[in-house]
């Protein structure tokens, strides 16, 4: 149980490292690209990939390609959500973009669905309906109605958040695909890694950026992190081969409770009461996703 419990702790801690960022001088772009890093140097310990299979197949350069391309893009963007919508709503919005491949899956694919399949899917719209609500106003303690936000900062919320959605999902879909290639997963995850944070310094040393060292190590911390949340989840799988829904669940469920806990807990994040009902919603909709 313990991989699963560090699993979890490493994905909420990811965004813990972003929302401070801002506060502590911590230029994310440059955190971003040195992630990768240490995220591949483990990989390459920990994982024993095999990178001369990616040059003898041809066919996966496209996919390790748009993999490359989106995994900085996805986390830049990740960052910025957590710095204005928050870790809550934030890390809700990445969890729930498991729904994405599902529908991929049988719009795209051809697989079959069934009933439990599009009434998950059913509620977890529901969920990113209610996770991208945004108030506009509220009542104050004296009858004065109140401005939660500007309309802009509303839109660009829901921009966000959605971008997370979006993107975690088609990245996930890049992935699987990659396997069904053949593809091992730990040659395809360093290779992602090693595209992306070629074209993370490639985009830094063309902007002429000014490097600082309080960026790289938290950079390096947050490979750490990064590769520690795929590493233990992985291992969750091996330790639980027989019992992957628990997994699934636990990992799913456990970053959005957890992220709600310190979202709200440690860093006082308002959550109305829709967003509110949102995460209850994500919840739910993973329970009825379940893979059986």
């Amino acid at each position: 149980m313990y991989t699963l419990i560090l699993s979890i702790s490493c994905s909420v801690a990811v965004s813990v490292l972003l929302k401070m960022a801002r506060g502590h001088g911590i230029r994310v772009d440059q955190a971003i690209a040195f992630n990768y890093v240490m995220a591949g140097a483990l990989c390459w310990l920990i994982l024993s990939p095999k990178p001369a299979a990616l040059l003898q197949d041809a066919s996966t350069w496209p996919l390790l390609l748009a993999l490359g391309l989106l995994l900085p893009s996805v986390f830049l963007i990740m960052a910025k959500a957590v710095q204005h919508a928050g870790i809550v709503l934030s890390d809700a919005a990445q969890r729930l973009s498991l729904l994405i491949p599902l529908i991929a899956a049988f719009t795209l694919f051809g697989e079959s669905t069934s009933a439990s399949k599009l009434a998950g899917i059913g509620v977890a719209l529901c969920a990113l309906a209610a996770l991208l609500w945004r108030p506009r106003t509220r009542v104050g303690p004296h009858g004065a109605v109140e401005h939660e936000e500007s309309g802009n900062t509303g839109r660009l919320i829901v921009v966000l958040l959605l971008a997370v959605w979006v993107g975690y999902g088609t990245i996930d879909i890049l992935f699987k695909q990659m396997a069904k290639i053949g593809s091992a997963f730990p040659t395809t995850l360093l290779g992602a890694f090693m595209l992306a944070g070629l074209i993370s310094f490639v985009y830094l040393i063309a902007r002429r950026t000014v490097w600082s060292a309080r960026s790289v190590l938290s950079g390096l911390l947050l490979g750490l992190l990064n590769f520690g949340n795929i590493y233990f989840y992985v291992r969750a799988h091996q330790v639980f081969s027989e019992n992957p829904t628990l997994v699934f669940s636990a990992m799913n469920i456990g970053v959005i409770s957890l992220g709600t806990l310190v979202g709200a807990g440690v860093f006082r994040e308002r959550i109305h009461w829709v967003n509110g009902v949102g995460i209850a919603l994500a919840i739910t909709a993973i329970f009825i996703l379940f893979p059986r």
